[in-house]
């Protein structure tokens, strides 16, 4: 029979050998995790976030790749001179990459978390579409910390720009904007409405979430092209919407999202119809205005209320020359803008109906 002692120095080497394999069974563990890691996934320096290599499937692999080195040159460090706009979570500069070619350029903000999610939002959206009424998105920046986006350059700038700004500012030749005419300002709604039906008639529908003014740019001929993606989200064929949080302007974000309500396309069509509005009567949406009784109320509501009295020449913008304007077509535009803007979702038209409304109009008013 075995000594106490030789029992208690053969469980010692047992228990020796068992800690020895479960620690070499740990250590292959975290080395094979590791290496793994190292191959599908790119790390981002001085922030959490990382980009891997899945998400180069968000975007059309045409996009040029562009180096940090040259976008430095280009907009000469980001200098605050070359600042033609903001969007959201960052500053658009001017600059030329080649000789005779102008772009835009986003630079994103520092914050991980808003820059690579706004980064992300316009690569899986905007980076896989094209259409004559949407700004093109020609490449990308991913190194390190920063996250550039770059666009085409729109000449004319932004609608809100025409609409409220007659100063110059560099983004166009003439020392001073005239005001936009009437048929200028409905051939501009026009180009939204059909990028618009052209994002929402998509297999996975693109909602935009943030139509606004400052988010249509004008070019040379004032065509318009839908600008800033950093919102938009697509919707799987299987639903109908997207369940996020409120996002968007105020004055122009749909009553339903105050309701606990998702985004859908028809939350962009309600923006859309304030947006009409707006073109029409120079007024911002989240301000209010006092109506007949000196009482202030919202801007939906004081249009609504003009719309139903047939008051709709008194509501277009003093500056809107009345030669050879047609009364009935200024009462179509604003029954448009009605029907975009009534509070039930389902009862408004789908923007590829309103783009037919708007050739109705053409037709009968020979625009």
């Amino acid at each position: 029979m075995a000594s106490p002692l030789l029992l208690a120095v053969a469980a010692s080497i047992a228990s020796f050998f068992i800690i020895t394999l479960i620690v070499s069974i740990i250590f292959f563990i975290c080395q094979f995790t590791k290496k793994h890691r190292r191959t599908t996934s790119i790390p981002i320096r001085n922030t959490s976030t990382v980009i891997s290599i899945s998400d180069s499937q968000m975007f059309d692999p045409s996009l040029n790749k562009i180096d940090m080195v040259d976008l430095v040159n280009a907009t000469r460090n980001f200098s605050p001179d070359l600042i033609v706009g903001d969007g959201s979570f960052g500053y658009v500069y001017k600059a030329h990459l080649a000789p005779g070619s102008t772009v835009a350029v986003k630079k994103l903000a520092a914050d991980a978390f808003h820059g690579y999610r706004e980064f992300k939002a316009e690569m899986e959206t905007l980076g896989k579409i094209r259409h004559d009424n949407i700004v093109n998105l020609f490449g990308y920046c991913a190194t390190g910390s920063d996250r550039v986006l770059i666009y085409e350059f729109i000449e004319k700038g932004s609608l809100d720009q025409w609409l409220y700004d007659t100063s110059s500012d560099g983004l166009d030749t003439s020392a001073l904007r005239l005001p936009l005419s009437w048929r200028t300002r409905v051939n501009i709604v026009k180009g939204v409405a059909k990028g618009l039906s052209f994002m929402h008639s998509l297999e996975e529908a693109i909602i935009h979430r943030d139509i606004k003014a400052s988010n249509v740019l004008l070019d040379v001929n004032f065509n318009a092209h839908i600008a800033d993606f950093g919102l938009a989200r697509r919707i799987d064929s299987s639903h109908s919407h997207v369940s996020t949080q409120v996002a968007g302007t105020m004055g122009y974000l749909p009553p339903e999202y105050f309701h606990g309500g998702g985004a859908t396309v028809m939350g962009d069509v309600y923006s859309f119809g304030m947006l009409m509005f707006e073109v029409a009567t120079c007024r911002r949406p989240n301000l209010k205005i006092k109506d007949e009784n000196g009482v202030e109320v919202r801007f939906v509501e004081w249009a609504m209320s003009m719309v139903s009295q047939n008051q709709e020449m008194k509501m277009l913008d003093v500056r809107i020359s009345k030669d050879d304007l047609d009364e009935n077509e200024v009462k179509e535009f604003f029954r448009i803008a009605t029907f975009c803007t009534v509070d039930s979702p389902r009862l408004r038209p789908s923007m590829h109906d309103i783009v037919h409304l708007f050739y109705e109009i053409q037709d009968e008013t020979s625009i």
